[in-house]
């Protein structure tokens, strides 16, 4: 049987407003600083993984790229799912790996969807999102859905603005200590409640960033972590969940398939949510990453937002979150967004977060979702 899968390599872009930057300049960055991070040669890569684009939105962009960077892998795809693709991807990737099928894996995502995305693009790829019969056509929108979630979550367990506003300012003060991040500038609860209502009871501040970036791992066979140059992390296990595409169709508006994605992941793991050190959580907006805490189970319904606001999720908290700044304010480019949570995870167990490192954590918790908390994705991470 072969020894489970490691990380050898992780990359990430800067993260923000990256003028001249592409889809294709930012997935060979993150590329190659993963492979160099990993002490490997681009000839040494057998399988590859890559996400989508919108401003490239190739059908076969995991070719492309290939074609782009010089690659001809034994394996070869692309995955869309929305905010889960980055974790995904390295499910995916392990999988491939812990068959026999490839030894070395890269994953990669990158987009400009700051720069390179114009408003009318940016409309036409959002106009996508939601059912064409029961939502477009009475004009939902992506903060409106999530805004539903929340009134919803706020109505039945007792969730405050404040609280949103504590995980906004939170990922702020992380990302200042950041040098990559988006969006530095000091950001208090009173900034996110005064911030314009975007869909209420969200407010602008409640809403992730839209940013440029890319990032990049290596998945490699366990076998080979005496050659890494880096500290080695394991992935443990992963696991998914999906109960709807569109919000109108979810079977709840309180319970989502991130409950059993991680159920899946720790039981593949063997081990329990208080066996977590740290956590990377996708954060598209406030509400998502509150319910998200309380549904995998780190937190019971209605007590992740006065632990928030208490300091629960900061460097020094019970559970450090998000450390890197997440997508509220490190940066969101799509689905490298979701990969920088991996990467943020991986930093962290090889105790290298220059300036944001929480302790020395062994265990970390990843979780991805995609759509209005529709496809989520798990993994276990753990340091060798």
């Amino acid at each position: 049987m072969n020894t489970p899968s490691i990380i050898s390599g992780v990359h990430a872009t800067r993260v923000g407003k990256l003028p001249g930057s592409s889809c294709l300049s930012l997935h060979d960055e993150a590329a190659s600083g993963a492979i160099l991070d990993a002490g490997l040669k681009p000839g040494d890569i057998d399988g590859v993984i890559c996400a989508y684009s919108l401003t490239e939105p190739h059908l076969m962009l995991a070719s492309w790229f290939s074609e782009f960077f010089g690659l001809s892998p034994n394996v070869c795809f692309s995955i869309q799912a929305g905010g889960a693709t980055g974790a995904t991807m390295v499910a995916q990737a392990a999988s491939l790996v812990d068959s026999g099928a490839c030894r070395h894996v890269l994953v990669v995502a990158g987009d400009n969807r700051l720069t390179g995305l114009s408003r009318d693009g940016a409309v036409a790829a959002l106009s996508q999102v939601g059912h064409p019969q029961f939502e477009r056509p009475y004009g939902m929108s992506v903060p409106s859905a999530y805004a539903l979630v929340a009134s919803r979550y706020m109505m039945e367990y007792g969730v405050e603005p404040i609280h949103l506003a504590a995980i906004a300012a939170t990922m702020r003060d992380h990302a200042s200590r950041n040098v990559d991040a988006h969006m530095r500038d000091p950001m208090s609860m009173d900034d996110v409640l005064n911030s314009p209502i975007i869909s209420s009871p969200l407010h602008r501040l409640d809403c992730s960033l839209i940013s440029d970036g890319g990032g990049a791992l290596v998945i490699s066979a366990g076998e080979t972590r005496s050659d890494l140059p880096t500290h080695a992390v394991r992935i443990l296990g992963s696991g998914q969940g999906h109960t709807h595409e569109h919000i109108v169709a979810a079977p709840s508006l309180t319970d989502f398939g991130c409950k059993q994605a991680a159920a899946q992941a720790f039981g593949r793991a063997g081990i329990k949510v208080t066996d977590i050190d740290i956590a990377q959580i996708y954060d598209s907006f406030t509400i998502t990453l509150l319910v998200e805490l309380e549904s995998i189970g780190f937190f019971e319904r209605g007590e992740a937002g006065p632990a928030i606001a208490n300091g629960a999720l900061r460097l020094d908290g019970s559970l450090p979150c998000n450390t890197h700044g997440g997508l509220l304010s490190h940066g969101h480019p799509g689905a490298a967004g979701g990969v920088f949570h991996v990467i943020e995870a991986v930093t962290q167990l090889r105790h290298t977060a220059t300036g944001r490192q929480a302790g020395r954590p062994e265990l970390a918790f990843v979780h991805g979702d995609g759509g209005i908390l529709s496809a989520h994705c798990s993994l276990i991470l753990a340091r060798e």
